[in-house]
C-alpha cells in the first residue's frame, strides 16, 4: 500500500510517498515558489538520489501535476502509474473545534473548511485547502484523508485549554488553546515509548519540538494534557521570528507608540521578533550560535532566552504531570543542537534530570543522552510527521 502525504503551504507543496508495508519513504520532495518566479521541484528518490526540475508553476494544481510526473517518471520515478497510489493524506495545521479527528475528504468537507476554519491558521490553512483541491481535481477517485495537527491536543482538559477571558468569547469565537506540531508530538511520544520498551499508558513524557517554530507538550499516559502553543502558533517559546509568550498589554502599547495596525502588529510579532529580533543576526539558530561564539552578546542572549523559557516549561509540566519518566528532544534544533540540549538540561540535576555530555554529542538519530544515574531518561528522537499522517490515513481508509 502506497500512501502519498501532502503538506501544502501558500507557495510550496511538500510530499512523501510512503510504502506502508515497510513504512519507508520511496520518494519525497518539495515544489517551491508556487506562483512566483524561479519555481522548482526538488525531488529525492531511491533513498538518496536527487533531481531538480526548474519549471514555471503557476498554482497548486500545476505543482501537484509536477509531483505526479516526478514520482512516475521512467528515470527518477518510483511507480509506473498513479493507480499505484492507494490513498493521499493531507496535513492541516488547525481545524478549530469543527475538525479535530482525521476525516475522509469530500467536496463538502472542503467547502466547510473554507467557510469555518481558515481563520484559525490564516498563514497555513489556505495553502492546505488549495493542495486538497488540486489533488481532488487530478485524482478524484483516490481516497483522501485530512489529518489535523491539533488532533493530538483534543485530550487537553478544559482548565488547560481555556483562557482567562469572558466565557462568551469562547462560545462565540472558539478562542482557546489549540496547540500546534501535534503530529510530531504524537509520533515522538509513541516512538519514545517503543525505544524504552514500555506502553504509552505507563509513561509521563515531556516532548520538546524545537525548530524555527518550537513547542513543548506534556503527555500523560499516552494523552496530551498541555502544550505551549496556544490559539495560534505564536504563544510559548521564543522562536525563529516569533515572540512567544509576552504580556498582552505590550501589544496595545506598541501599537500606539509605533502607530501600527492590527495586521502590522501581527507581522511584527510573527515575522520580526523572536531569535531574529533579539539577536539582530538571523532567525537560523546555527547563524546565531556562530555569532555568539564570536562574541556577539545579543546572539548569546537570544540562545539563553530560548533555553531558559524551555527550562521553565519543563519545570511547569513536571508539576502538571506529577513527575516525568522521559524528556524527548526532536525537530531541527532538538535533534541536532547539542549545545541547546545541554543549556536546557543544565541545573535540573536536583529534579532528576542529568545529561551525559559525551552521549549528547549526537545529531539526527535516536539516542539516550541521559547520565546513567539520571532518574529521568533524556532521548533524542527524530520526528516523522509524514509517517504519522500516513498511519492515520491508512486507518481511516481501512475503516
Amino acid at each position: 500500500m502506497n500512501i502519498l502525504v501532502i503538506n501544502a503551504g501558500s507557495s510550496s507543496l511538500k510530499y512523501q510517498l510512503i510504502d506502508m508495508t515497510t513504512e519507508t519513504a520511496r520518494a519525497k520532495g518539495n515544489v517551491e515558489r508556487i506562483g512566483l518566479e524561479g519555481s522548482v521541484l526538488k525531488h529525492q528518490y531511491n533513498g538518496g538520489d536527487k533531481v531538480e526540475i526548474q519549471e514555471d508553476v503557476q498554482d497548486h494544481l500545476a505543482a501537484f501535476k509536477l509531483v505526479i510526473r516526478a514520482i512516475t517518471d521512467p528515470e527518477y520515478g518510483v511507480i509506473s502509474d498513479i493507480s499505484e497510489i492507494s490513498a493521499i493524506g493531507h496535513r492541516m495545521v488547525n481545524g478549530g473545534e469543527r475538525f479535530i479527528d482525521p476525516v475522509l475528504l469530500t467536496d463538502e468537507i472542503i467547502e466547510t473548511m473554507k467557510a469555518e476554519v481558515i481563520e484559525f491558521a490564516p498563514l497555513h490553512n489556505p495553502g492546505a485547502i488549495m493542495g486538497m483541491e488540486a489533488c481532488r481535481k487530478l485524482m478524484p477517485d483516490t481516497p483522501m484523508v485530512v489529518v489535523v495537527d491539533t488532533e493530538f491536543f483534543k485530550t487537553l482538559p478544559d482548565y488547560a485549554y481555556m483562557y482567562g477571558l469572558p466565557y462568551d468569547v469562547y462560545e462565540q469565537y472558539k478562542i482557546r488553546r489549540y496547540g500546534a506540531h501535534g503530529t510530531s508530538h504524537k509520533y515522538v511520544s509513541l516512538r519514545a515509548a517503543e525505544i524504552m520498551g514500555k506502553a504509552p499508558k505507563d509513561l509521563k513524557l515531556i516532548t520538546c519540538h524545537l525548530g524555527n517554530g518550537s513547542s513543548i507538550s506534556a503527555v500523560k499516559y499516552g494523552k496530551a494534557i498541555d502544550t505551549s502553543m496556544g490559539f495560534t502558533p505564536l504563544e510559548g517559546l521564543i522562536m525563529g521570528t516569533r515572540s512567544g509568550d509576552l504580556d498582552p498589554a505590550i501589544v496595545t502599547y506598541l501599537m500606539e507608540k509605533k502607530s501600527m495596525s492590527p495586521a502590522e502588529m501581527n507581522d511584527y510579532l510573527n515575522k520580526e521578533s523572536g531569535i531574529l529580533g533579539v539577536s539582530g543576526v538571523s532567525s537560523d539558530l546555527r547563524d546565531v550560535e556562530d555569532a555568539a561564539n564570536a562574541g556577539n552578546k545579543r546572539a548569546q542572549l537570544a540562545i539563553n532566552m530560548l533555553c531558559y523559557r524551555a527550562k521553565k516549561y519543563i519545570g511547569s509540566y513536571m508539576a502538571a504531570l506529577d513527575g516525568v519518566d522521559a524528556i524527548i528532544f526532536t525537530a531541527g534544533i532538538g535533534e541536532n543542537n547539542a549545545t541547546v540540549r545541554k543549556c536546557i538540561c543544565d541545573g535540573l540535576d536536583n529534579m532528576g534530570i542529568k545529561l551525559d555530555e559525551t552521549k549528547n554529542k549526537v545529531r539526527g538519530k535516536e539516542a539516550f543522552i541521559n547520565a546513567d544515574d539520571s532518574r529521568t531518561k533524556i532521548i533524542v528522537v527524530p520526528t516523522n510527521e509524514e509517517l504519522m499522517i500516513a498511519r492515520e490515513t491508512k486507518a481511516i481508509v481501512g475503516a
